[in-house]
């Protein structure tokens, strides 16, 4: 009897170990499974955030893109304007001091000086090589007085490229009188020495305003010719890639003595500004043609022509420096 009941207790405890291990396994199982839940739902969180901060992230980029070209946009519009306000102001005066006839003006702005003040600012692409380039009258022939002696440079620097000419201690004394004291007799040996023709040939070649010499008449060019003979000087091209005879043109280019125009002009417009020019002055004509750097490392070429007004000597060169104070104001500020 008592193993009877011995069993009975067994089978029942075993039951009920049976049933506590259905239960944990059931707790268990119930747990994995909400842990599973648990994590499917935690990656989709995840996933969630990661979604929304890339569309957050890609809608910054695109605000601070569209910024970035709106801001480019409105650079852009901005020098537009000034380019536009700037070179109206400049034609507008060019033509009125050009309106009578008597005075032809030509005006090339140039890249400023690499790493200087200017070409750091945030403007520098608006005063990028001729973009304000702007003229009066300056295509119409006019008596070139002495400026004529820049193109017997060019034709003999070009003559010494094809070692057709070479530097004597005769021509070298002559072709330094000629340029920083204006005098005439080296030039006009040149002259006669490869004759009127062969020069105005070689002009004609450049696309200058040709002929510049006759016989029966001054010799004769435009504003035009002369800017562009001087932006060939400034870039070493043309007659002009010789180094050591371009150097020795600019140099005495900085010290001819005759400096009551463009100089002057420019000075008085911006201290420290410097130039070098060639000046022409016969009878009533008073002409200067030169390159100017200004202390900020911003360059232009001018051309000035003038004749009329009851000139005489000197008389018409501070006319030219009022032209050129005008005009470097007008462009860069004073």
């Amino acid at each position: 009897m008592s193993y009877f009941i011995i069993l009975s207790l067994n089978k029942l405890m075993l039951s009920i170990d049976i049933n506590i291990c259905e239960s944990e396994v059931y707790i268990l199982r119930k747990r994995k499974k909400r842990l599973k839940v648990y994590n499917i739902l935690l990656f989709l969180a995840i996933v969630s955030i990661i979604i929304i901060l890339a569309i957050k992230s890609n809608q910054k980029d695109t605000l601070a893109s569209n910024s970035n070209n709106n801001n480019q946009t409105t650079q852009a519009q901005k020098l537009s304007s000034k380019k536009n306000k700037i070179t109206q102001k400049l034609q507008k005066y060019l033509d009125k001091v050009t309106a009578d006839g008597t005075a032809s003006v030509s005006f090339y702005n140039l890249s400023p000086e690499e790493n200087s003040t200017a070409a750091k600012k945030s403007d520098a692409s608006l005063y990028k090589e001729g973009n304000l380039a702007v003229s009066s009258n300056a295509s119409t022939p006019a008596t070139s007085a002495s400026t004529y002696k820049l193109f017997i440079t060019a034709y003999l620097f070009n003559e010494a490229k094809n070692n057709n000419f070479s530097w004597t201690t005769s021509s070298t004394n002559g072709f330094y009188n000629m340029i920083v004291y204006s005098q005439n007799d080296f030039a006009e040996t040149e002259l006669q020495t490869y004759g009127l023709s062969s020069i105005n040939s070689f002009i004609e070649n450049q696309n200058w305003y040709s002929p510049v010499f006759t016989n029966s008449s001054a010799a004769t060019t435009t504003a035009k010719s002369l800017q562009e003979l001087l932006l060939q000087l400034f870039h070493g091209t043309g007659a002009f890639s010789d180094s050591t005879n371009r150097s020795k043109l600019l140099t005495l280019m900085g010290k001819q003595v005759y400096r009551t125009g463009i100089p002057a002009g420019a000075a008085e417009a911006m201290t420290g500004t410097t130039v070098t020019d060639k000046v022409g002055f016969l009878n009533d004509v008073n002409n200067d043609a030169g390159i100017v750097t200004l202390p900020n490392g911003q360059r232009y070429i001018l051309v000035v022509m003038t004749h009329g007004h009851n000139q005489s000597g000197f008389s018409g060169f501070p006319r030219i420096a009022k032209i050129t104070k005008k005009v470097q104001s007008i462009v860069y500020g004073n």
